[in-house]
Parts: C-alpha cells; structure tokens; sequence
C-alpha cells in the first residue's frame, strides 16, 4: 500500500461519527471537493470502498484525494449551511451541482416607510434587517406565513411616502377587505400604529416570543368579550401554533456580519488555538494550531502567539472585531482591532463553537498519535493514573480481588491482572476459600490475599504496582494488614473501592478520595472491578452447580467418585442421567448401577411409606 493511501486511512479513521462538513484536497494543497455528512468517518469511507455505485467522476476525484480535513457542527442544518458557505468562498473543482450562485433564504424587514417583510435569498447592507438563513424555503415559507397570518402588514410594493399617501394616490386592496392589512396607503393606520407590529415581528425573527404572545392573548380575550367566538378561535389556534417556532442556526449570522473568533484550549505541555472567520455573516474558515508551551508561559502569551501565527501565515489581517475568550498580552500591538470578550448571546456562541472544534481537534491529534504509537497512549494514560491515584510510579500492573458468597455457601474469591491499562486473562486466578466458615469478607479477604502473595515472595515473581480491593474501609484494612505481615506494604501500594465507584480510600485515611468523573482513570478503575466481579460471580456459579450435581449423584448407594464423574462426562447434566435409561446407564457404570440409579430416580419423592 502506498505512503498516501496510507495517510488517508489513517486520517478516515480518526474521523468522528458526528454531523459535519469534510473537505479533499490534491497534492498541491488546494480544496477540490466540500460535502456535508451526517456522520463523517460513514460518509467519507464510503469513497475509497469499491462500488459499482461510484460514478467515473467519482472515482477521478479520489485518485487525486491527497488529505482531507473537517469541520464538526452541531446538527445536519448547520452542516448544510457551512457547506455552502464553504463552496462559495473555495469554488472546489468537483462541487458542480453547488457552484451556482444560489444562496439559503433569509426573511427580511425593508428600511422603507411602513417596512414589509418578505422573503430574500441576498444579503445586502442597506439597512434592513435580515433574520436567518433557513435550511430549507418550506420553513421559511411557513414563518412568513404566520407572520402575515397573526401580524396585519402590508405586502404591497406601494411607496408609501407621507407625500404619496397625503395626495391620496392609491387606494385600499383585496387584503385590506379580508384584514389582513390595516390600510396604511390611505391613511387608516398612523406609522405609530405600523411601528408597534413590526417591534413584534423583530421580537418573532429573533425568537422572544412574549410580546407576540401578549398581543394574541390580548386580542383573543377581546374578540371573546365582543362575543366574537371564531375569532377568538383563530387567535387560540395561532397561540398554539407559537410554540412550534424554531430559531436560527448559529453557523450563519445577519447582525454580526465580519469578525474573527479565537478560542484557546489548554492541556499540560500543549494548547489548541481554533480560528474561525466570518465574512458576511459566513463562516469562510476555520483553522486550528497546536502550540507547545514555553517555561512559565502564560494563558495570554499563548493565545498571542497563535494569533500572530495565524495573521502571519493563515489570514490576511485581522478583522476589526475580534471575539476572544479573554484579552491577549499582545492587544494593544493590533492598532483599529477591537478585542471583545462576549458573556452571553450570539458572540458567546459562536466562541463556544470555535471551543468545540478546538476539543475536537485535540482528539484527533491524540488518536492519531496512538494509531502510529499505541504506547504514546499507554503512557499517557499509566501517567495520567498515577497522577490520580496518588502514586509513587505508574500502576503498569495491577491485581484486584473480589469475594463471593450465597449467604456462606462456597466462599470463592478472584484476582483479576491488567497490564498497562488491558486485562491480562492468562493471569486470572480463581481461589476457593478454605479456612474461613460462613460469610466473613473480611477473613476470606486476608486468606486470598496471604495465599496471592506468600507464593508470589516464595517463587521470587514480580510483585504489582497497585492492588485493588473491591470494598471500602474493612477490606482494605484486612488486606493491608496482610501485606504488613509479609513485609511488603512499602513496596506495593493498596487502595479499596467503596459503593460508589469514585470514592477510593487508602491504608489509614478514615476519608475517601473522589477520582474524576470525566479522566480516563476512572474508566480504567471501573474496568478493572467490573471485570473481577464477572470472574468471581462465575466462578461461583459453577462451583454451586458442581456442588449441586455431586450432592444429588452420591446420595445414591454405590456411586463414588469414580462413576460419579464418568456419568457426568458421557450425560452432562443430572436430568439427562435422570432421563438416561437402564441400558444407556449400564455402558458406563454397568448394570447393577444402572439398575440402582433408574431406582433412585424413579421412587416416589418422600420415599416408600
């Protein structure tokens, strides 16, 4: 397989099975096809599977796909939207079918006397107001709809001047007759009046709701005092119909229409930078840099040094709003260049979709990293488990031990091993509990543990770097007081796992220690004790079986050990010995035995009376 095929499965596999917009580029570098996905990596593998399916066009693009990038949004509207975003500002070779210049439909309020509204696919800064962009013309059809339905504007292309409307040029039309207009062309409703309906439609546009549903509860509540009953009917249906509303995307904005958002995210050694740009009110790109951290460099001095990367190398300038998550050290060096740090609304959500893709980006980078290196992965996550469990070196082998008991009946225990993280099952032990009578945790706890390790010392093995014990305070203290006897609680560190998965608790520390809900450590801790109580529980369960079929087959005279296990290895099973006829029986324990157990099996239950 070749260097590039190479590079594009590894890049398809780090891919994430989220909504979003997938860029190819050729060997120069240059973007020659944008898509949008549902789920990336499923729609972007299914170019370099073979397929009948794939067009000649298809299969021309791929030999010439040298890398791919991706951007992930929010929902599948999002990801339509910035891919046609996208494909205007890059003109992609093989984007036919989108190179047009269509553009997504927006709604929006004329800057004239008595303003309409009204549908508009092009975005012009003349000092109306835009509100969208819509997926898709039916929805924005229906918002226009209801609008015109609640709300009474006009929608004549009249100029409706104060000169034009005091020479009493025009006259009322159909609308006005049906009241869906108020007759603002003659007169009949004052600019006052007009002004006070449009303030709703803005406060629909923008998704506040109150003020329409104020002026539809008003209404409905008059229509029913003038007894008018289907009016008040049709303003009840059009207050339910508000609540189906939705709001706009965030990937495309009217209001904040050219500005540059930085975003910084922090690891140890490392920190993410995401750069996004919008021009027009779409997002033109989008880049993220990876920055190693200096000695005792500071989050601000950080996010300066990407930004001057990127205006060097990336972008042309920078635009004149900047959105950042705080000020950088080097602000005052970017002269006529306003650096905002939004708190809330449409800025602040565009900056946590720039925080987003940086998280998002820092996962690729680290999963690819341990495509090429798994034990870059394995040594971030022992050091990463060290660091949380408060140890000395990193637990690269671990033993945890569980008991299990049915009410004192065959007590067992298990010791489960994980080496760097993964269980090693060949290490897996099963114990029978021996000295203990009953159910005592705490003592069968001490004999497992006294039995693991006396036999570890006495063969010179290794010893592990942590142990675990599935309980809280009274097992770790039984086991530690083991490891005391034989000399070794300096050498191996011992933790317990209360109930609660999170809570660990050390060798005389009354109080628990909380692990982080969301770090890898804990996902390994809850591994590592799921996998001991799976091995216990069926360990036990088939010690009970065997304990079950050997009571019931020795109760009958003249069956021992002997015959006891040959019934078992021919008929598995007691009700398959119990089923078994006389002559079956007699070729494997002969005939006066068979005799003896189809009697056993076939006396009345409670015996001759």
């Amino acid at each position: 397989m070749s260097s590039r095929e190479d590079l594009l499965k590894e890049q398809v596999a780090a891919l994430p099975l989220l909504p979003g917009v997938y860029q190819f580029l050729d060997r120069d570098g240059k973007i020659i096809y944008v898509g949008k996905a549902k789920s990336l990596r499923k729609r972007v593998s299914s170019y370099f599977v073979q397929s009948k399916e794939h067009s000649a066009k298809v299969r021309v693009l791929v030999k010439q796909i040298c890398a791919i990038q991706h951007i992930v949004v929010g929902s599948e509207q999002d990801a339509l939207l910035l891919e046609n975003s996208l494909i205007k500002t890059h003109q992609p070779r093989y984007n036919i079918l989108l190179k047009d210049d269509k553009t997504y439909p927006w709604i929006v309020m004329r800057r004239e006397p008595f303003p309409r509204v009204e549908s508009t696919r092009i975005v012009r800064h003349d000092g109306s107001m835009y509100f969208g962009p819509y997926g898709s013309i039916s929805m924005q059809r229906s918002v226009l709809e209801f609008i015109r339905e609640v709300i009474p504007l006009r929608t004549c292309k009249l100029n409706l001047t104060p000169q034009a409307i005091a020479r009493g040029k025009y006259g009322v039309c159909l609308q006005y007759h049906i009241g869906n207009c108020k007759g603002p062309c003659v007169g009949a409703q004052s600019e006052e009046e007009y002004a006070a309906l449009t303030d709703i439609v803005k406060n629909i546009l923008k998704g506040d709701l109150r003020p329409v549903k104020r002026y539809l509860e008003d209404n409905m509540r008059l229509a029913a005092e003038e007894l008018r009953f289907e009016a008040a009917q049709r303003f009840k249906q059009r207050l339910e119909a508000l609540e189906n509303y939705q709001s706009r995307s965030v990937i495309v904005s009217a209001r904040i229409v050219d500005c540059d958002i930085f975003s910084l995210l922090e690891d140890d050694d490392v920190a993410y930078c995401n750069f996004i740009r919008l021009r027009h009110g779409s997002i033109v790109a989008l880049h993220t840099v990876r920055l190693t951290a200096g000695v005792e460099s500071t989050r601000e001095e950080l996010l300066s040094a990407a930004i001057q990367y990127v205006v060097e190398n990336i972008a042309d300038g920078l635009s004149r709003e900047v959105i950042v998550p705080f000020i950088p050290s080097s602000a005052v060096l970017f002269d006529k260049v306003v650096f905002t740090v939004p708190k809330r609304g449409e800025k602040a959500e565009l900056l946590e979709f720039s925080l987003k893709s940086a998280r998002i980006y820092r996962a690729e980078q680290l999963k690819n990293l341990e495509i090429k290196n798994p034990e870059r992965h394995t040594e971030r996550l022992m050091t990463a488990m060290q660091r949380e469990l408060r140890l000395e070196n990193q637990p690269r082998h671990i033993e945890c031990f569980d008991n299990s008991n049915l009410q004192g009946t065959n007590p067992v225990a298990s010791c489960v091993v994980f080496r760097d993280g993964k269980p090693s099952r060949k290490e897996y032990r099963h114990f029978n509990v021996k000295t203990v009578v009953g159910a005592d945790d705490f003592a069968s706890m001490r004999e497992i543990v006294y039995r693991r390790y006396s036999r570890l010392l006495e063969e010179g093995a290794e010893l592990p770097d942590l142990i675990i014990v599935d309980g809280g305070k009274g097992q770790l203290s039984s086991a530690y007081e083991v490891l005391c006897a034989l000399g070794i609680e300096k050498r191996v560190p011992i933790v317990g796992l209360a109930k609660r998965i999170e809570e660990v608790f050390y060798p005389n520390d009354p109080m628990p220690y909380y692990l982080s809900r969301t770090g890898e450590p804990l996902k390994v801790v809850c591994h590592i004790r799921d996998e001991a109580h799976r091995f216990g529980i069926t360990f036990h369960r088939q010690k009970r079986s065997n304990n079950f079929i050997n009571s019931e087959l020795e109760q009958i005279d003249g069956i021992g050990a002997k015959s006891l296990n040959a019934l078992l290895k021919r008929f598995r099973t007691v009700a398959n010995v119990r089923q078994a006829s006389v002559e079956e029986l007699a070729e494997v324990v002969g005939q006066s035995r068979a005799q003896k157990i189809k009697a056993y099996f076939d006396a009345p239950i409670g015996g001759d009376e």
